[in-house]
């Protein structure tokens, strides 16, 4: 039976491990190949045109990295920067932004929820699609409201009405047993608008897990 070599497993590994790196392209210090760059200095000022080596040199002298940033340029720029510093922070404020816009919120509504209460309840909402949070929106019937859902879907087609600028819904409002249930996800940036403030004093609410079975 034929074995793979133990130095291809390792190429493929490390191509496998290049891959995975969204950093891995970005070409640095000896890796930059062309004769001239354009180069910045570490605080953002333009150097003009420069040999390559020169430039690397000059990184060296401030200790730091020679880092490809406009690649397609003629001739390229590079900026002599902390590459291991700009990884971190990149890779923090993507972890950020993953965190932010992955997280479910929900906001939980009642069939005869007080006109104060609902526009609360918007207004909590709103907040959260500024954030770029998909929002849950949920409406529980208690006893003897199930006799009368229509009551529940004006509810929520009224919340719906007042998110409008702010979240679509990603399809129709559903009852699923004892509540309605529809999912809203956030307009993009640019076309978000808002119609309530919260108040600085106000931290929006998340009814996640705060629903429950029992009945009046």
């Amino acid at each position: 039976m034929a074995l793979s070599s133990p130095s291809g497993g390792n190429r493929s590994g490390y191509q496998q491990r290049r891959n995975n790196d969204p950093f891995a392209s970005i070409r640095r210090n000896l890796r930059i190949k062309v004769p001239q760059i354009r180069v910045i200095s570490p605080e953002g000022t333009q150097l003009g045109i420069m040999q390559t080596d020169k430039a690397f040199q000059l990184a060296q002298q401030f200790n730091l990295d020679l880092v490809e940033v406009a690649p397609n340029a003629v001739p390229p720029v590079c900026r002599i920067m902390d590459f291991g510093k700009y990884v971190y922070e990149e890779q923090k404020k993507a972890s950020h932004v993953k965190a932010t816009a992955s997280k479910l919120k929900e906001i939980e509504f009642s069939a005869r929820i007080a006109e104060n209460d609902f526009h609360t309840k918007i207004r909590h909402a709103e907040e959260f699609l500024d954030k770029g949070n998909k929002v849950k929106l949920r409406l529980k019937f208690r006893g003897r409201e199930m006799a009368h859902t229509e009551i529940g879907f004006k509810v929520i087609s009224d919340a719906l009405a007042e998110l409008n600028g702010m979240g679509h819904p990603d399809s129709e409002p559903k009852l699923l047993g004892k509540q309605i249930n529809v999912m809203l996800t956030p307009n993009p940036p640019n076309k978000r608008k808002r119609k309530y403030t919260i108040r600085p004093d106000e931290e929006p609410i998340d009814d996640t897990g705060s629903g429950s079975d029992d009945e009046e």
